[in-house]
């Protein structure tokens, strides 16, 4: 259970107008996460535009931007994370359910291209050791242009930020639609 109360929308309706642009954007759904930042509009809105942005508003492909969200879900634990994005966002975007499971240990797995593995490896660096060893970081300038670079670090910084919002304040993964 939450350590604090989720925002029930009809308690609340002089947040109607932001709740409104997050439902329309979440395919309907006022998730648990929003539902706990309506505490406060000012964090939830600035949440809301960051994630839309690092979301969809970058180069990168959502395979990719599935696979590393999924594997930070898994470092961190954050069942949250593993659930919002398995199977319904990830299947759309192209990943299979093999290769979702097989994102618990990537690296013995014929599943995964290089470029999948130096976007994965630079996940859990950032994700375990927040210091990227330039082995770990120089792989991606194969693969990716300076703006994917930048791209790629704030997707992954912006989750593992989720990841420890949900751990810390203990919020309940979403029930299935």
């Amino acid at each position: 259970m939450a350590r604090v109360s989720l925002i029930e929308e009809d308690s609340h309706p002089e947040l109607a107008d932001l709740i409104a642009r997050i439902r329309g954007a979440r395919r309907g759904r006022l998730i648990n996460i929003y539902k706990l930042l309506l505490h406060s509009p000012a964090l939830a809105e600035s949440w809301f535009a960051h994630n839309n942005a690092v979301r969809w508003k970058i180069e990168l492909d959502g395979r990719l931007r599935e696979l590393v969200i999924i594997r930070i879900g898994l470092l961190t634990g954050v069942d949250y994370i593993v659930r919002q994005h398995v199977p319904a966002l990830a299947i759309p975007e192209g990943l299979t359910l093999d290769e979702c499971e097989a994102l618990k240990d990537w690296k013995p797995s014929s599943l995964f291209g290089e470029r999948d593995r130096a976007a994965l490896a630079y996940a859990d660096a950032m994700t375990r050791e927040i210091q990227v060893p330039d082995s770990v970081y120089a792989p991606l300038s194969g693969f990716f242009s300076q703006r994917g670079i930048v791209e790629l670090t704030v997707l992954i910084g912006t989750y593992n930020m989720h990841a420890r919002v949900l751990q810390a304040l203990k919020i309940d993964p979403q029930t299935p639609v």
